[in-house]
């Protein structure tokens, strides 16, 4: 893929009157926002022509900044050493691309995609565009934002805002900016042990890496697929409700990667599933248009060879269980825990960006309630959505498929030796 970068530029607010506001306000991050990860997010949003001009995407582009300050701010440390977002108007990252050949087929992660949006680390800018024009007239946005400053229901209703003040619409509804609202109990209780799950000991974290090839390949399932496999999943539930679409795909595919896999049989895995919290949190509710990070984690875990041996029920049983524990009492247990000075003496948050090698565990970031496809510049949504290449084994995003009828993307990073019997084994409900 032969990509030119014509301009690269900060692009700053735009303000409705000559009232600026104030640029030397510092944001303390939230005790959630400083246990996600320390890097840029990619994504990309492909559209067949017509397209708006470069000049009208960009402007309404600033309007939103306008909005949303934090992306055109800065991280800095204020004077007591704690981790802030300046809201100083120094601007996101613009950048216009082209390319004299047609758009090639984006169907599976390659390292071409890194072509369509900025680099994700070493950066300064909290948040970057790049616009690729190509010789077919398709226009590709790609979109990296750090994660630290919003999590992925944030981003999404941040770039949903963005297409409707390119086509002239009201901002609604506005994001609320206030992060100081997580407050710990008096006195604080801490019922949960977070250690091991956001935050681990300083002397135990260890990056894993290998020298084996790492593919990204993108499962697709439809509709009709799924019906069958949350059928079979609902003869082994114990409860009045079925398993929900995601728990069933994930269980699916928890077993599918650690039967590829070829773990030892007496080998513990998990998964770290997001848990978003906006919809769980209730004594006080956080609404829903927050904006910043509300995201703790699962951990159902299992040996591999009960994992194989029982049905997919069994599987869908240990993610619907655990998800449910991360409840309101959690989440608040979290705030308590991560405001004392004494139980996080010598912990760090358990994210850790460097991480290319997951297994014998997975982490699933799942996109399917984010409304990402409605990104939407005056010429209708994007024909085709979906992460960049990020090579982290056993990191897997499920997303919506483009064809709006059900069906769902997985895309699922492997070791190449791995992947072959991964892709025979997927589409088998066994």
């Amino acid at each position: 893929m032969k990509i030119k970068r014509e301009s690269s530029r900060l692009l700053k607010p735009s303000y409705p009157t000559s009232n600026r506001p104030r640029t030397d306000v510092f944001i303390p991050l939230s005790s959630f926002d400083t246990v996600s990860f320390d890097t840029h997010v990619a994504t990309l949003y492909a559209y067949r022509p017509p397209n708006p001009p470069n000049t009208v995407i960009e402007q309404g582009l600033r309007k939103a900044l306008a909005e949303y300050r934090e992306w055109a701010g800065r991280l800095v440390y204020d004077d007591d050493g704690r981790r802030c977002i300046l809201l100083n108007d120094q601007g996101m990252r613009f950048v216009e691309a082209r390319s004299d050949y047609p758009l090639p087929n984006l169907d599976e992660p390659t390292p071409d995609y890194l072509e369509l949006h900025q680099p994700i680390t070493g950066i300064e800018e909290l948040a970057q565009v790049q616009l690729t024009r190509f010789a077919c007239g398709s226009l590709v946005v790609g979109v990296t934002t750090h994660h630290m400053i919003a999590d992925g229901f944030s981003t999404s209703h941040f770039l949903v805002a963005w297409g409707r003040a390119v086509r002239g619409l009201p901002m609604d509804p506005l994001p609320l900016h206030d992060r100081s609202i997580f407050v710990p109990r008096s006195p604080p209780c801490s019922q949960f042990d977070h250690r091991g799950v956001e935050y681990v000991d300083r002397r135990e974290t260890k990056h894993s890496d290998s020298d084996d090839t790492i593919v990204v390949h993108k499962a697709h399932f439809s509709s009709e697929f799924l019906a069958k496999l949350k059928s079979r999943a609902a003869v082994d539930s114990p409860y009045k409700k079925p398993f929900t679409t995601f728990e069933c795909l994930l269980a699916h595919l928890w077993r599918k990667v650690t039967r590829a896999r070829g773990l030892d049989g007496n080998q513990i895995t998990k998964i770290r599933i997001a848990v978003n919290g906006r919809a769980r949190m209730s004594n006080p509710p956080v609404p829903m248009n927050y904006f910043g990070n509300v995201v703790l984690w699962a951990l159902p875990q299992s040996k591999a060879e009960e994992l194989l041996a029982r049905p997919v029920g069994h599987a869908a049983r240990l993610i619907h269980d655990a998800v449910a524990r991360v409840d309101d009492c959690y989440f608040r247990s979290f705030i308590d825990f991560s405001s004392s000075k004494e139980k996080m003496e010598g912990l760090v948050p358990s994210a850790d960006e460097d991480e290319m090698v997951l297994s014998p565990d997975l982490e699933v970031d799942s996109w399917l309630r984010f409304p990402f496809y409605d990104l939407d510049f005056g010429a209708g949504c994007p024909n085709l959505f979906l992460p960049s290449y990020l090579p982290v084994e056993g990191l897997l995003i499920i997303a919506p498929s483009i064809n709006g009828n059900g069906d769902i993307d997985a895309f699922v990073p492997l070791f190449e030796k791995n992947l072959q019997s991964f892709k025979d084994d997927f589409h088998s409900l066994e």
